[in-house]
């Protein structure tokens, strides 16, 4: 889809239902939706149905939040297909501002460029493309007034060190069901040394939390419903469930991680995906995102056992400094196995890891 075609009002007008991908069905429950294709913790494919009021309410909360003006200009470097990237749209129309496209395939030090050349103050990126940014000692341009990174967490070593490089990045917590945003940094962190959390919610947004710790959100922007083999199932409730962990101190968000990538290891309850933030810490932020995962495999002795699974060109070396780090702290129950090295791990156009795929993988491996 050509993203400019979001900056006219005859799109919002539209009232056909629009499917980033795939098809949508021809339902009246549907009018003045976009749906967004997505997966659950099972891999089950679903599309996620938001109104086009709820999207431009989420547009503008971000442009308030960011001081975006007429006078912006909103950088698209995310597929469209995604709300991200489809979001980043959405803003330049609601704001009046230009919005420019970086159509090439990623690159670090092109993105650098093109920045410079179309005047962009405003963008959003995913954790793999500042780490690319920070590997290649890209400076950023004077003009660049933030960059909201969304799609996982920014850890705060390579948080701080793009900052460092002049990169306004501020840490974002969302979903595909918010329609973007929940939780963003302010522009007065840029000021402060880079920390992942805790995020303050945007306004439009209400939060609480169950006993257990897990996220339940309200708001003008949530998700009417999800499509799932044609078939249409509305959102039942003002508050939608979601699967995340997070501590919530007056409407500040820190997450934790989602309910259902914990897993037992002896009897305690262990964050494969905590795991993974220890290691990329150990290696002195050299391990790029999507390059390495942690991967639980039932046991029948342990409940399960700790796998690390790293990329083939992921250098060896770095794998044992790193490793060998982690296990010199490590208590019983979160040490590692023996590492598997993979051709490639299964990851998203947005730089997250498919880890229902990756499980079947290690699976595949250990059986051979």
């Amino acid at each position: 889809m050509d993203p400019t075609l979001l900056t006219q009002p005859g799109f919002w007008d539209e009232l056909a239902p629009l499917a980033m991908r795939g098809s949508a069905p021809s339902l009246a429950e549907l009018e003045g939706h976009v749906l967004f294709e997505t997966s659950g913790s099972s891999g089950t494919p679903k599309q996620v149905a938001i109104s086009k009021r709820a999207l431009l309410l989420s547009a503008d909360a971000v442009n308030s939040h960011l001081c975006v003006t007429t006078y912006s200009t909103w950088g698209l470097a995310l597929p469209m297909h995604h709300v991200g990237g489809f979001g980043v749209a959405a803003r330049a129309y609601r704001a009046e501002c230009r919005l420019q496209v970086f159509s090439n395939r990623w690159n670090a030090a092109r993105f650098g460029e093109w920045l410079i050349e179309t005047a962009v103050t405003h963008t959003s990126l995913v954790p793999t493309q500042v780490h690319d940014l920070v590997s290649a000692k890209i400076a950023a341009p004077s003009g660049l007034i933030a960059v909201v990174v969304g799609g996982g967490q920014l850890d705060a070593k390579t948080g701080q060190a793009a900052r460092d490089l002049g990169w306004p990045v501020l840490a974002s917590y969302g979903m595909t069901e918010a329609g973007s945003q929940l939780a963003t940094q302010r522009l007065e962190a840029l000021s402060e040394i880079y920390q992942p959390s805790p995020l303050p919610l945007l306004p439009i947004w209400e939060a609480s939390v169950s006993d257990e710790g897990v996220l339940a959100i309200r708001g003008g922007a949530l998700f009417s419903g999800v499509v799932m083999d044609g078939i249409f199932t509305p959102r039942t409730s003002e508050w939608h469930q979601t699967s995340d962990r997070v501590v919530l101190d007056n409407r500040s968000l820190t997450p934790l991680g989602r309910v259902d990538s914990l897993v037992k290891v002896l009897g305690e309850l262990v964050d494969p995906q905590a795991i993974e933030v220890e290691l990329m810490s150990y290696s002195g932020n050299q391990l790029a995102p999507g390059s390495f995962a942690i991967v639980a495999i039932p046991d029948e002795r342990a409940e399960n056992r700790l796998i690390p699974v790293f990329a083939a060109d992921v250098d060896a070396a770095l794998v044992d400094a790193t490793l060998q780090r982690y296990e010199e702290k490590a208590v019983g129950f979160l040490r590692l196995s023996r590492p598997l090295i993979v051709e490639k791990l299964p990851v998203s156009e947005m730089g997250k890891i498919r880890r229902v795929i990756l499980l079947g993988m290690v699976r595949n491996i250990l059986l051979e």
